[in-house]
């Protein structure tokens, strides 16, 4: 099995040491960029697994390269993690509405940001073993083996995380889902996430499926579901 390649995209060069140091364990290839245009160069001849981004970078700044990535259909798919001393709730919404799968605040620890790559690159490997491996609703169509969500037969194009929680409201329609529990399925147990950045994710799939994105009901004061047609 090839090993996965970790692309970060960081200038300051004693953050670039530190996080091959914290990584040096991990069965992964480092590829570095300082910028977002040399990011485009580099995955021009190289794919990448997982993107750690930060945001204060010289050029074209995190937001503008995350918005160009999830343009590009040959990029889109790649998990993006933020990884950014811009800790605002608008800088954290605007990141996850822009399609980042994840948002860390420095100084962060590196071993947490090594967690989060690791469950990263698990969502994006996904599990199709589990139940169905197509699963329906109305005009949502999701299936597991190859990855691909359709509306109305139509490509979605969404996050690996946007995927993973239309997979985890897809399998179990009409279970009321808390937002602990839509991390613990989504990331797995005792994962750092916020209830907002749950809410800031379900309120970006609801937007991609258009008039489907009905389907998720907010159940106030408890979760979401996924009702039944």
């Amino acid at each position: 099995m090839s090993k996965a390649v970790i692309l970060i995209i960081e200038d300051d060069e004693e953050i670039q040491e530190l996080l091959a140091v914290a990584m040096s364990r991990e069965s992964w290839r480092l590829v570095m960029a300082r910028t977002g245009e040399e990011c485009f160069a580099l995955l021009k001849k190289q794919a990448a697994d997982c993107i750690i981004l930060d945001i204060m970078l010289p050029g074209m700044d995190g937001f503008n390269v995350l918005k160009k990535l999830k343009a590009a259909p040959e990029f889109s798919a790649i998990p993006v993690i933020m990884a950014t001393a811009r800790g605002e709730d608008a800088d954290i919404v605007a990141g996850l509405e822009l399609g980042a799968d994840d948002y860390v605040i420095k100084p962060y620890s590196p071993r947490v940001l090594v967690a989060r790559v690791r469950a990263a690159l698990r969502r994006k490997e996904g599990s199709p073993a589990k139940a169905e491996t197509l699963l329906r609703e109305g005009g949502v169509c999701l299936d597991r083996v190859k990855h691909e969500a359709l509306l109305d037969g139509k490509p979605l194009e969404l996050s690996v995380t946007e995927f993973s929680l239309l997979n985890t409201f897809l399998s179990q329609p009409g279970r009321v889902f808390s937002r602990n529990q839509i991390i613990s399925e989504i990331h797995g147990e005792d994962y750092p996430v916020t209830d907002r950045s749950v809410d800031v994710q379900v309120m970006s799939l609801r937007k991609k499926l258009g008039a489907s994105g009905g389907l998720i009901e907010t159940i106030r004061g408890v979760g979401y579901r996924l009702k039944s047609e």
